[in-house]
C-alpha cells in the first residue's frame, strides 16, 4: 500500500477537527477518503481521473462536493449538512481553520452502520414491509424527479451504449485474472445483442417519460433503516449515470438483493414498484439492466483492487466480491 497523502494522515489527529473528537476512523472507496468522526462524517474526494469522473483539480472537487450535498438532500435532507474547507497553516491541517484552503469535505451526520440494508440482509432482518416502503419511496421520488429536454437527450440509447461499452473498456485489463475470458465475452455479447435487438424499446422509454434524474447508485449499502428510511450517496460526478431509465435504477437494487441470495425480496421489490407506478415494461428490461448493474459493481471492484492506497489486506475480499459480481452478471445472460 502507498503511504497516505499528508492531508489524509493529518486527519487522524483530533486537533484537525473543530470539536476534538474521541474516535476517528478512515474508510476508503475508489474515489473518496471517508472519515467517521464520532457522530459525523467528513468525505474528501480523491484527486483521480477515471475517464467517467475527473476530480483532479481543487476547483472540480469543490464543485462536486457542493453538487453531492444538493442532490442527496432530495432523499436525505437531514443527513447532508454542507461542505467544509480544509486549510493548511504553517504545515498544520485543519477543518475550517485559518490559512490556505487546500481541500473540501462533504460533512454529514453519521448513519448507524447496524441499520444499513447490506448489514441487515445477512442477518435476515430485512422484512417484506421494509422492501415495500423502499419501493414506495422510489415511486414518489421518480414521479417528481426532473425529466425531458437535456435529461432525455442524455439518457437515451446512445448513453446506454456508451455506459455498457465503458464497463468493458475499463475492465478489459482484468480479463484472465478477475474474470475468465469466456465469461467476459458472454456478458459482453449479451449486452451488445440486447441493445441492438431492442433499440425501439429504448426509444419508447424516452417517449413515455421514463428517463428521470435518478439516484444512480441504488444498492443495499446506500439504504439505511433509521427513524426515516434514508437512501443516500447518489451519483453526483456525471449526469450520464444519473439521467437514466427508472428501470435501470430498480434493476440495481433488485440485482443486489439477488447477490445476497434474496431473490424473494428482489422479486417483491420489483413487483411493488411496478404495482405502484404502473410501469410494467420494466420487466422487459430487467435482466439486461441487472446484468449491466452487476458489471458496474464489478468495475468498481477492479478499480478498488488497483488502488494503491487501499491496504493489501483488503484486496482479497475485493477480488472475491468482484468475481462474484461478474458471475452474477453472467447469470442474467442465460
Amino acid at each position: 500500500m502507498s503511504e497516505l497523502p499528508p492531508l489524509v494522515q493529518a486527519l487522524f489527529k483530533s486537533a484537525a477537527y473543530p470539536d476534538s473528537p474521541r474516535s476517528i476512523e478512515l474508510v476508503q472507496t475508489q474515489i473518496s477518503y471517508v472519515f467517521l468522526v464520532d457522530d459525523l462524517v467528513y468525505k474528501i474526494k480523491k484527486p483521480v481521473d477515471f475517464g467517467f469522473l475527473d476530480f483532479t483539480t481543487l476547483e472540480k472537487r469543490k464543485h462536486f462536493c457542493e453538487k453531492e450535498v444538493e442532490l442527496n438532500r432530495r432523499l436525505c435532507p437531514d443527513i447532508y449538512l454542507g461542505v467544509l474547507t480544509l486549510t493548511e497553516d504553517n504545515g498544520s491541517f485543519k477543518i475550517g481553520g485559518r490559512g490556505e484552503v487546500v481541500e473540501y469535505a462533504v460533512n454529514m451526520r453519521l448513519l448507524p452502520r447496524r441499520l444499513m440494508m447490506d448489514v441487515l440482509l445477512p442477518q435476515n432482518k430485512v422484512t417484506p414491509d421494509m422492501i415495500r416502503q423502499v419501493a414506495d419511496i422510489l415511486v414518489e421520488f421518480h414521479r417528481h424527479a426532473a425529466t425531458g429536454g437535456e435529461i432525455n437527450a442524455i439518457g437515451g440509447i446512445d448513453s446506454v451504449i456508451k455506459n455498457t461499452t465503458e464497463n468493458f473498456e475499463q475492465t478489459s485489463n482484468h480479463v484472465g485474472t478477475t474474470v475468465p475470458r469466456e465469461m467476459y465475452q458472454r456478458i459482453r455479447d449479451f449486452n451488445e445483442g440486447f441493445i441492438k435487438g431492442n433499440a425501439s424499446l429504448f426509444r419508447e422509454r424516452v417517449d413515455k417519460g421514463r428517463i428521470r434524474d435518478c439516484h444512480g447508485d441504488l444498492h443495499a449499502a446506500h439504504i439505511c433503516f433509521g427513524d426515516k428510511i434514508c437512501i443516500y450517496d447518489c451519483i453526483e460526478f456525471i449526469d450520464r449515470f444519473r439521467y437514466i431509465d427508472v428501470a435501470s435504477e430498480i434493476a440495481f437494487l433488485a440485482m443486489d438483493l439477488d447477490r445476497y441470495g434474496r431473490q424473494d425480496l428482489s422479486a417483491l421489490f420489483v413487483d411493488s414498484y411496478i404495482a405502484a407506478s404502473g410501469d410494467k415494461d420494466i420487466l422487459r428490461l430487467l435482466n439486461f439492466y441487472k446484468c449491466y448493474r452487476a458489471c458496474v459493481r464489478a468495475k468498481i471492484g477492479c478499480q478498488q483492487y488497483d488502488d494503491p492506497y487501499i491496504p493489501a489486506a483488503e484486496k482479497d475480499t475485493i477480488l472475491a466480491t468482484t468475481r462474484a459480481y461478474f458471475e452474477l452478471a453472467e447469470s442474467y445472460t442465460r
